[in-house]
C-alpha cells in the first residue's frame, strides 16, 4: 500500500510541475507595424505589417481600411503571413487613413486596435 501512496504522490507532483512549466498565453498586444502609428508613408503600394506578441488565428483576424473618416474596405490578409503578424497591401492615394486591426489569439481572446497614418505625395 505504501508503495502505491508513494508512486500517487510522485505522478500528482510530476503533473503539478508540468502545469506550472507551461508559460501562461497572452493577449495578442500589438509590438510593431508599418505604417507606424502617427506615421507617413508616399502613395503606391503599401505593404503593411503588424506584429504581435503572440501566435494568432489568421482566419478569424480582420483588417479595415479608411480614408479621412469615410469609406472603408477590408483588406485581404496575406495567407503567407508569420505566425504572429498579420501582413496585407493596397495601393493608395494622398490622405489620411486609419487600418482597424482585429486579431484572435491562441488563447482565445480577441484583441483590436487603430492605427491612424497619412499618405502624401511622393
Amino acid at each position: 500500500m505504501k508503495i502505491v501512496v508513494s508512486a500517487l504522490r510522485q505522478f500528482i507532483q510530476i503533473a503539478i510541475i508540468a502545469g506550472w512549466s507551461h508559460p501562461a498565453e497572452a493577449h495578442a498586444i500589438l509590438i510593431s507595424s508599418t505604417p507606424s502609428i502617427q506615421g507617413t508613408v508616399v502613395t503606391g503600394t503599401i505593404a503593411f505589417k503588424i506584429k504581435y506578441n503572440s501566435r494568432i488565428d489568421h482566419h478569424r483576424s480582420r483588417l479595415t481600411l479608411s480614408v479621412d473618416a469615410g469609406a472603408k474596405s477590408t483588406l485581404a490578409i496575406n495567407p503567407g503571413s508569420p505566425v504572429d503578424e498579420i501582413d496585407a497591401s493596397a495601393t493608395l492615394r494622398p490622405g489620411h487613413y486609419s487600418l482597424r486591426w482585429q486579431v484572435l489569439a491562441v488563447d482565445g481572446h480577441i484583441t483590436r486596435g487603430d492605427i491612424p497614418f497619412t499618405v502624401t505625395e511622393k
